[in-house]
């Protein structure tokens, strides 16, 4: 079962900066548009070591900073902690909700031992830029998302009334309170480690922290003592705990002579939406389908009951299937449905998917059954903010 440990973990000293300022989403959900306007928020955002800006010194140049911030005071050390982290959001659904979880130092394990259960598919250019900074950081600049089926893991992290730190971005307010006492990090360790726990977001770091651990095991007593766990948020597996949002797809262009439409006949039967329709919503009126936009026309994709069992009922694996071999070479993951409706009507991509969300019950189950989804199957939200706390390898 899996070891979820205290850690010395490193945070910005709030008597210096504003969380606000220097916290940023994840890596892989910011552009470079976004990138910018983090960096130019504060001169120590997370984005600064978690983004490098283009270039060749990029990695080293996170490094160079992480280093500096420590050296100047801006990021200080704590003494071993957990850390129960809060965000609290309006749901899509016009509910509040509360997602509470825990940070500690998650032991690593590769997929087929049993307790981490990876449930999504990754790419390898992702992984190889995670890698690097890895190696040139030495540290976890942000956490992998996990879900825990042990039962009674919330109750453990009743938040207290003082926060060691509070925050509000983009609609959503964090908090975090820094937890010391032995017999309560005990007690959340244990329940952590009843059960296999799932990465929900964040595989990408997992299987980069992976291969960095073996990498360190192969140096022996030069390794980082640090490397064989990774920096973790746990939350428990409750639906109420959760919001899983789907990854919309866009095709920028077709091959010539494509019928796509007709190449999806084999797949779904297509029933055309009235064009006034500003946006197909699959995740409303059209639950029982996808959407397919085109610059010619609308369309309620119905899946066929004889792709069904290969599918899984999920519509990204539906998309996937209908597109090999069709010749279409690149596909964009979009999470903004208005977005891919707009590409398309502008002309900036030929075709969008929109897609509906996995179920909880669909993840667990498929990681459980030790298969994956396609890579960017589903989006959490909201997203753990990147620089709540580090975690330094060498120590």
């Amino acid at each position: 079962m899996p070891r979820f440990d205290a850690f010395r973990g490193v945070r910005y000293d709030t008597t210096r900066v504003d969380l606000a300022d220097v916290c940023s989403p994840p890596y892989d959900v910011i552009d470079a548009a976004g990138r910018d306007l983090l960096a130019a928020r504060h001169p120590a955002n997370a984005v600064g070591i978690d983004l490098p800006g283009p270039g060749e010194d990029a990695y080293a140049a996170a490094a160079q900073r992480l280093g500096a911030w420590l050296a100047d005071g801006t990021l200080r050390r704590d003494e071993p902690s957990l850390y129960v982290y809060q965000m609290t959001h309006t749901a899509s659904d016009g509910t509040e909700r509360h997602t509470t979880g825990v940070i500690g130092a998650l032991e690593l394990s590769a997929p087929g031992e049993g307790s981490i259960l990876p449930h999504e598919h990754t790419t390898p250019k992702a992984r190889s830029d995670r890698l690097q900074l890895l190696r040139a950081t030495r540290a976890n600049l942000s956490a992998v998302w996990a879900l825990s089926p042990a039962a009674g893991l919330t109750e453990l992290l009743e938040p207290g009334t003082d926060p060691t730190g509070a925050w509000s971005v983009d609609g959503v307010d964090h908090r975090l309170w820094r937890l010391t006492d032995a017999d309560r990090i005990a007690a959340i360790s244990a329940c952590v480690g009843r059960e296999p726990v799932v990465i929900a977001d964040g595989h990408h770091r997992y299987e980069t922290s992976l291969a960095y651990r073996d990498e360190q095991r192969a140096l022996g007593p030069d390794g980082a003592p640090g490397a064989g766990a990774v920096l973790a948020f746990v939350v428990e597996l409750l639906d109420d705990e959760l919001e899983v949002r789907p990854i919309h797809r866009l095709v920028p262009a077709l091959p010539a002579g494509l019928d796509l439409t007709q190449a999806l006949g084999a797949w779904f039967d297509l029933v055309p939406v009235d064009a006034e329709q500003p946006v197909v919503d699959p995740s409303a009126e059209q639950r029982d389908a996808i959407g397919l936009v085109t610059p010619g026309g609308t369309w309620r994709l119905e899946p066929r009951a004889e792709h069904e069992p290969a599918s899984r009922g999920l519509d990204s694996a539906r998309v996937d299937r209908a597109l090999s071999g069709s010749g279409v070479d690149e596909v964009v993951f979009e999470h903004d449905g208005a977005k891919v409706v707009g590409a398309v009507r502008s002309g900036r991509a030929a075709a969008g998917f929109l897609l509906r969300p996995a179920t909880v019950a669909q993840i667990v189950d498929i990681a459980r059954g030790g298969e994956r989804m396609p890579p960017k199957t589903t989006f959490f939200s909201p997203k753990p903010c990147t620089g709540v706390v580090f975690r330094l390898l060498d120590e």
